[in-house]
C-alpha cells in the first residue's frame, strides 16, 4: 500500500474553544524553540507579502515555503496510548503537509500572526468539533475532515460545482476492518469510539471529479492555483488516498505536495490530469478552498 494511503487511513484528514485549550505543556514539538520561532517568521512574511484577502493566493505562497522539506510517515503517532497535539513541520506527510499550510493561511486570514494562533487553528482543523479528547478524536478520514470543518465554516469544498462532477457512494471502514495497522485501535475502548466515528459514514456520498475528466478544458479553467486537491481512491473502505495543492503553470494545473516517491515536498513535473492517469488507484479528485 502507498505510504500516503497508509498514512491517510491513520491520520485522515471550531466550534468554541478559548486559547487556554492549548497551552505549549499539551503541545508535542518536534523542536518548540526553532518551530515557534520559524512558524513566526512565515505567518509575518506571508501577511506581509500576499495580505489577507486571497486565501487561495496565501495557500499557494505558504506550500512554496515547505519546498524540499522531508517525507516522514506517521509523525502524529509517537504515542498510541496518549493523543497530543503534534505539530512537527521539519519533516511532513501529505497531509500535515495541507493542514499546516492550511492552519498557516487561515491564521494570517484572521489578521494573526503569532504560533500560539497557528496551533490554535491547527487543532480546530485537526480535531472533532476542534477538541482534543483521545485519538477517536482525530479527524482520520477525510471526508470526516471536511463534513467537520465545512460545517464549522474554516473551509468550503467546491467539488460539486466544477464542470463534469459526480457522486459516489462508498463505505468508510479500513481502518477498523484493518485494525491490526493501527497501535492505538488495540485498546478496545478506543476501537469502539472509532467503529462508532464510522458509523456515520457508511453509504457515505461525496463529489468528485473523475481522472479521465481532470484534463477537460472547463475543469482546469475553472481549478486555481492555491486550491487544495484531494486525490480519491478506489480502495475498499477509503475515500481517498492522496492530498496536495494546485499551482498553475501557464494555466496547467500541477500537483505539489509531500511526496513519499520524492521523499519531500515538490512540484510534480507532469501536469496533474498526466499525474492521476498514472495512478492506478485515483479515481479522480475533490477540491477545497478557505472560506474568506
Amino acid at each position: 500500500m502507498n505510504k500516503c494511503i497508509y498514512n491517510l487511513a491513520i491520520f485522515i484528514l471550531g466550534g468554541c474553544m478559548s486559547l487556554s485549550a492549548t497551552v505549549p505543556g499539551e503541545v508535542i514539538f518536534n523542536n518548540e524553540k526553532s518551530d515557534t520561532a520559524r512558524i513566526t517568521d512565515i505567518l509575518t512574511d506571508a501577511a506581509a507579502a500576499v495580505g489577507r484577502k486571497d486565501g487561495n493566493k496565501r495557500i499557494s505562497y505558504i506550500g512554496k515555503k515547505f519546498i524540499d522539506t522531508p517525507y516522514k510517515a506517521g509523525v502524529l503517532d509517537r504515542n498510541p496510548k496518549q493523543e497530543h497535539l503534534t505539530i512537527n513541520i521539519d519533516s511532513l506527510d501529505c497531509t500535515t503537509y495541507v493542514e499546516t499550510v492550511m492552519a498557516l493561511a487561515y491564521t494570517i486570514g484572521e489578521g494573526r500572526t503569532s504560533w500560539r494562533d497557528f496551533v490554535y487553528n491547527l487543532q480546530r482543523l485537526r480535531y472533532v468539533n476542534g477538541n482534543v479528547d483521545g485519538y477517536a478524536s482525530r479527524l482520520h478520514y477525510p471526508s470526516q475532515w471536511i463534513v467537520d470543518n465545512v460545517y464549522r465554516g474554516n473551509f468550503i469544498e467546491v467539488t460539486n460545482v466544477l464542470p463534469n462532477s459526480e457522486y459516489r457512494v462508498k463505505t468508510l471502514d479500513f481502518m477498523t476492518q484493518h485494525r491490526d495497522k493501527y497501535p492505538a485501535l488495540a485498546d478496545s475502548a478506543t476501537f469502539a469510539k472509532m467503529k462508532n466515528a464510522e458509523t456515520a459514514y457508511r453509504n457515505h456520498r461525496y463529489p468528485y471529479i473523475k481522472s479521465s475528466k481532470v484534463t477537460n478544458k472547463e475543469v482546469v479553467k475553472m481549478l486555481r492555483d492555491g486550491d487544495v486537491v484531494l486525490i480519491t481512491t478506489k480502495t475498499p473502505g477509503l475515500d481517498v488516498q492522496h492530498m496536495g495543492i494546485i499551482v498553475k503553470d501557464n494555466e496547467i494545473p500541477y500537483l505539489m505536495h509531500a511526496s513519499s516517491a520524492a521523499g519531500k515536498v515538490t512540484v510534480e513535473k507532469i501536469p496533474l490530469g498526466e499525474y492521476l492517469r498514472k495512478n492506478r488507484t485515483a479515481s479522480g479528485i475533490r477540491v477545497l478552498r478557505l472560506n474568506d
